[in-house]
C-alpha cells in the first residue's frame, strides 16, 4: 500500500481547509473520466447531521444513474417477496402485494432523501434485509405481528448503532473472514438468479432462452472488464437480457397501471382493511423478540460486506466519503421504526443493490441516494417500471451482474495475500452448514483465538477482542437460532416455533 509522504502534510491540510466548491474541477481538465471521478471522492467534505447541498457538497453525474437504477430494481424485488411471504399464511391477495411495494418505494424515499442525501451523507441507503425472508413462515405460524417485528428490529438496531457496536464488531472481522463472506455470498447469489431464471424459462417451455440470455450476459460483462467500463453493466446487461428474451418469444407485459396507494397508516393497521391484523399486543411483541434479535445480528456481516466491497473499489485518500456503518444502522433502524408505524412491509438493512453498483462506478452515497429516490417514486407513482424489473431476464442479470459477481470478486481479491485463505474457506464451509451470520460469527471467534489464519494478529488482539466479544457474539446467535429452529436437524427448543 502506497504511502502520503511527510512532505505532503502541508498541502493534505491546506485542502482540507477549502471547501469542495473551491476544490472541484471540470472533468476536461482530466485526462481520463476516471481520475476526474476519484478525484471527486478524494475532495469530497462530507458533514455528519447538518445539510448536504447538491453542487454545493457534491455534484450528480451520469454514473450515479447506474446505482440508482441498480438499487430501484432491488427494491421492487426484495420488499415483493417480503410482502409475498407474508401475504401467502395470511390470506391477503396479490393487490395487497402490490399496493404495498409501492406505499414503501414512496416511504423509503423520504429516508433516502432525509439520511443519505442530506444529513447523513456517509450512511448508506436503508434497504431490505433479504436473509429474513425464509423465516417469514415461521414467525407469522407463531403468531408474530409484522409493526410488532418492525418496531423491535427498529429499537435494537438504534442501540447498536448508538453503542457504536456494528463498526466494532467490523474491526474484529479479519481480511480472510471477510473475504469468504464476500465469496459465499457472491457465489450463492449467482447461483440462486441462475436458478431462478432456468425455472422461469423451463415454466414458458423455452429453456433456450435463459442460456442464451446468460451466456451473452458472460460475454458483455467481459467485454465490459476488459474496456474498464464495468459500471456499465448493469443497464447494458438488463436491455440484452430484455431485448434478447423478447425477440425468442418470452412473453411480456405492461399491466400495473399508473397510481397512488393508500397513505393512511390507520387504513394499513385495520382489522378488516391492510394487513387485517389490527394492532399488535404485548404477546405479539414476545413472539418475535428472538427473531429481532437475530435480524440485527445479522446486520453486522451484511454491512460490513459492503464497507470492505466500497473500500476495495475506491481509490486512496477517500475515507472520509466511505461507508460508515454506525450511520447506515441509525438510519435503517430510524426508517424502520417509522416504515412500520405507516404499515409498510419492508424490513430494513444495508441496500446491497445500491452501495455496490455505486462502488464500482467509484462515486459517492449522496448523489446516486438522491437518484435512487427519484427513481423509487416514479416506480411507484407510474406502476409500468414495476413490471419490467421484476421480469426475470432483467432482474436476474441485474442482481448476477450488479450483485453478486462484484461481491466473488472482492472476496478473491481480499484472500490473494496473507494467511486468509484458511479464515475464508471456514466462513464458507460454516455458511453452508447453516448461513452467513452463524459462519461469520463463528469464524470469526476461531480467528481472532489464532486457531486459524493469522497468529500475529490474534496476538495483537486484548483478551476483549480476541474471544469474549467474539465469543458472546456466536454463543447470542447460535442460541437465538436453535430457539427458532434455524440449526439443520435440531428442532427448534421453543414449542411455538416447531413447524
Amino acid at each position: 500500500m502506497q504511502t502520503t509522504p511527510p512532505g505532503d502534510a502541508p498541502s493534505n491540510t491546506h485542502k482540507d481547509a477549502q471547501s469542495y466548491e473551491q476544490l472541484h474541477k471540470p472533468s476536461s481538465e482530466f485526462n481520463t473520466r476516471d481520475e476526474y471521478l476519484e478525484h471527486e471522492l478524494q475532495i469530497m467534505q462530507p458533514k455528519r447531521w447538518r445539510p448536504n447541498l447538491p453542487f454545493r457538497d457534491y455534484r450528480f453525474e451520469f454514473e450515479d444513474t447506474i446505482p440508482a437504477m441498480a438499487g430501484t430494481i432491488g427494491k421492487v424485488v426484495m420488499v415483493g417477496a417480503i410482502a409475498a411471504t407474508f401475504a401467502a399464511p395470511l390470506g391477503l391477495s396479490d393487490a395487497f402485494v402490490l399496493e404495498n411495494v409501492r406505499y414503501e418505494l414512496l416511504i423509503v424515499s423520504i429516508f433516502i432523501i432525509l439520511f443519505s442525501g442530506f444529513i447523513l451523507p456517509t450512511a448508506n441507503l436503508a434497504g431490505t434485509h433479504g436473509p429474513l425472508i425464509p423465516l417469514i413462515p415461521i414467525v407469522v405460524a407463531a403468531g408474530g405481528h409484522p409493526m410488532a417485528f418492525g418496531l423491535l428490529i427498529g429499537a435494537f438496531g438504534f442501540i447498536l448503532a448508538i453503542t457504536k457496536g456494528g463498526s466494532m464488531l467490523a474491526r474484529l472481522t479479519s481480511k480472510g473472514v471477510c473475504g469468504g463472506l464476500l465469496i459465499y455470498l457472491g457465489f450463492i447469489g449467482t447461483i440462486s438468479q441462475v436458478k431462478k431464471l432456468f425455472a422461469w424459462a423451463e415454466a414458458i417451455d423455452m429453456a433456450h432462452i435463459a442460456f442464451i440470455v446468460i451466456l451473452a450476459t458472460i460475454l458483455l460483462y467481459a467485454l465490459l472488464e476488459h474496456f474498464k467500463k464495468r459500471w456499465l453493466a448493469v443497464p447494458l446487461s438488463c436491455l440484452i437480457g430484455g431485448v434478447v428474451a423478447f425477440a425468442l418469444g418470452a412473453p411480456f407485459e405492461f399491466h400495473t397501471a399508473p397510481g397512488l396507494p393508500n397513505m393512511n397508516p390507520a387504513y394499513w393497521w385495520g382489522e378488516n382493511t391492510g394487513w387485517m391484523l389490527g394492532l399488535p399486543t404485548l404477546e405479539s411483541f414476545v413472539v418475535v423478540l428472538p427473531f429481532a434479535v437475530l435480524a440485527v445480528a445479522m446486520w453486522s456481516p451484511d454491512f460490513l460486506g459492503h464497507q470492505v466491497f466500497q473500500k476495495i473499489s475506491y481509490p486512496q485518500r477517500t475515507e472520509k466519503v466511505q461507508m460508515n456503518i454506525d450511520d447506515t444502522m441509525l438510519s435503517a433502524s430510524v426508517r424502520q421504526t417509522f416504515g412500520s408505524l405507516a404499515g409498510g412491509a419492508n424490513f430494513a438493512s444495508s441496500w446491497g443493490t445500491y452501495i455496490v453498483p455505486a462502488a464500482i462506478a467509484k462515486r459517492p452515497i449522496p448523489a446516486g441516494a438522491i437518484l435512487t429516490a427519484v427513481f423509487c417514486i416514479i416506480a411507484g407513482l407510474w406502476g409500468y417500471p414495476m413490471d419490467l424489473a421484476i421480469w426475470q431476464p432483467v432482474l436476474c442479470v441485474a442482481l448476477i451482474v450488479g450483485v453478486f459477481i462484484p461481491l466473488l470478486e472482492a472476496g478473491m481479491e481480499m484472500t490473494r495475500e496473507g494467511k486468509t485463505t484458511q479464515s475464508a474457506a471456514i466462513v464458507v464451509f460454516a455458511s453452508t452448514l447453516v448461513n452467513p451470520a452463524f459462519g461469520w460469527s463463528l469464524t470469526m471467534l476461531l480467528d481472532n483465538l489464532g486457531l486459524i489464519g493469522c497468529k500475529e494478529r490474534s496476538a495483537e488482539l486484548t483478551k476483549m477482542s480476541r474471544w469474549v466479544i467474539p465469543l458472546i457474539m456466536f454463543v447470542l446467535l447460535t442460541t437465538v437460532m436453535a430457539i427458532v429452529g434455524m440449526l439443520p436437524g435440531i428442532p427448534a427448543l421453543m414449542a411455538d416455533f416447531r413447524h
